[in-house]
């Protein structure tokens, strides 16, 4: 019993992963066709059925369950070895590639232009993102978190330093609504579920009830132009809050920053150049 190519089993994860033939030809960027064919050709050659079929989608089986355990430790450690290649050398060049917090854009940003100008050969892929990326997977060279200290195994993490986060409105707004003293007068343009755990979005959380909620975007932008609208007052990035007042700030919404980088990359030219630059900015 042999398998003959590796694409079949990248074809029966992805499938796996997605748990429809469709969803796995579009992550991958094959015909559907291809996606069952070459999970046909696995099963015949594994001599075994990986998957129930059913109109929902496919379902693992027992040794389907086996396979995406090994399979998928086999496509981690393919991408640990890619991500090392690519950090290799010591030139300042190549790929990339940073997730943060969208809130952290006017910090961030600024910092790795400036890396970009004097290492013109650097490629950036920022990510903003609230999910945790597999750094140990490669899907990205520095993840900059917000609040406990991250304590997954082999990841290294340094202090950057603090986030606070003000409430903005328009001048508008504050004239019909007054300050904003007690949450449950007024209204609020929030962030999505992803950002529930933020110290603003806990402060709120017993303050204030559905009817104090005008939107909920995850996009900052939409945001911005419901409080510009004069219809809700809600936290931005400053980039974004030219011409709008502060309407209200706390210390206990202020939260400790991490800047984390695996430890097979932490030591890679590009990955030190970035993080100097990200804590000396």
């Amino acid at each position: 019993m042999q398998v003959e190519s590796w694409d079949d089993i990248r074809v029966a994860l992805a499938v796996a992963r997605t748990g429809t033939v469709s969803g796995a030809a579009a992550d991958l960027g094959v015909h559907h066709a291809t996606v069952i064919r070459r999970i046909d050709a696995l099963e015949a050659a594994l001599r075994t059925r990986l998957f129930q079929r059913h109109t929902r989608g496919y379902a693992l089986t027992e040794a389907g369950r086996t396979m995406l355990a090994a399979a998928g430790e086999a496509d981690e450690r393919f991408a640990q070895m890619a991500a090392r290649i690519a950090g290799d050398g010591d030139r300042i060049e190549g790929e990339l590639v940073v997730t943060s917090l969208p809130e952290l854009v006017d910090l961030v940003l600024p910092q790795l232009i400036a890396l970009m100008g004097r290492h013109p050969d650097l490629r950036l892929t920022y990510l903003t993102d609230a999910r945790l990326f597999r750094l140990g997977a490669g899907e990205a060279h520095i993840a900059i978190r917000g609040g406990a200290k991250p304590t997954e195994p082999d990841y290294v993490v340094r202090a950057m330093g603090r986030m606070g986060q003000v409430m903005y409105a328009s001048q508008a707004y504050l004239d019909r609504h007054g300050p904003v003293d007690d949450p449950r007068d007024h209204r609020f343009a929030l962030p999505g579920a992803d950002a529930r755990g933020a110290p603003l979005m806990r402060w709120l959380q017993d303050r204030i009830g559905p009817e104090n909620i005008a939107v909920t975007a995850n996009e900052a932008t939409a945001r911005e132009a419901v409080i510009r609208a004069g219809l809700a007052v809600g936290a931005l990035p400053l980039s974004l809050a030219h011409g709008l007042l502060p309407a209200l700030a706390l210390p206990e919404w202020e939260s400790d920053l991490w800047l984390v980088t695996h430890v097979d990359l932490h030591r890679t030219p590009k990955v030190q150049a970035a993080l100097t630059a990200l804590r000396d900015g």
